[in-house]
């Protein structure tokens, strides 16, 4: 008898490894994975290719004009073994992990439009199930009745010198302090906006993964999620 399939949701900080642990999960599950947080960066390439969105200024209401004119679509990459970010047929991936989409991203995200328009496609993609979701109100927001809810945090510090090296084996020029502040901000932006905060479901576990290896966070959460496909 095949094995009910579940929703699992990873909320979490920025930098705390969410995607990492998400696709290997999916893979390992033979599940769809999604990460949520590519589809809100794409929406913030797209404000800064249109030069809607800065540092000092935000065009809320051009930008949700041009909502209808946005598509995203998940292309799976076979050499990379995940799927990439297309932005109106547009493979945007590395631009979209750079440094300054970080740095406007929470801005764009606190869109209640934005959001809107983007939770009606994730809720779509879990309809048959079988789905691993990371972001950040996923738990709370998109899907509020998944069967496994986790909530991923770590020390800014640790979630900074994790990003840091990310960008620079990617390529990227950046700083340890600008990465820092971004993270920072980030947490501040993400907590506190009134759309959709990042906060911890009340039947969420929650993973400090400081301190923690991959290796270790994957045994917790793999075992976790095993356990709770077999009381479905």
């Amino acid at each position: 008898m095949e094995k009910k399939k579940i929703i699992i949701a990873i909320d979490g900080f920025s930098s705390t490894g969410k995607s990492t642990i998400a696709k290997h999960l999916a893979a390992e599950l033979n599940y769809l994975y999604v990460d949520t947080g590519a589809m809100y960066r794409a929406i913030t390439y797209y404000a800064m290719q249109q030069n809607l969105v800065g540092k000092e200024f935000l065009a809320t209401e051009t930008l949700i004009k041009d909502l209808q004119h946005i598509t995203l679509e998940f292309v799976y990459n076979s050499e990379l073994q995940f799927s990439e970010m297309c932005l109106n047929g547009v493979n945007v991936e590395r631009e979209i992990r750079s440094i300054e989409v970080s740095k406007l991203v929470s801005k764009v995200s606190a869109i209640s439009e934005v959001r809107k328009k983007l939770v009606e496609q994730q809720q779509a993609m879990g309809v048959q199930k079988g789905l691993v979701m990371d972001g950040r109100d996923i738990g709370t927001v998109v899907f509020p009745e998944a069967e496994l809810k986790l909530f991923m945090t770590a020390s800014p510090e640790k979630r900074a010198a994790r990003r840091y090296k990310e960008l620079l084996d990617k390529g990227h020029k950046v700083n340890y302090d600008e990465v820092l502040e971004n993270v920072q901000q980030r947490d501040l932006i993400d907590s506190t906006r009134e759309d959709s905060p990042l906060i911890k479901a009340k039947d969420a576990v929650e993973f400090d993964n400081s301190d923690m290896g991959l290796k270790e966070q994957f045994e917790r959460v793999y075992g976790l999620a095993l356990l709770r496909i077999s009381e479905e």
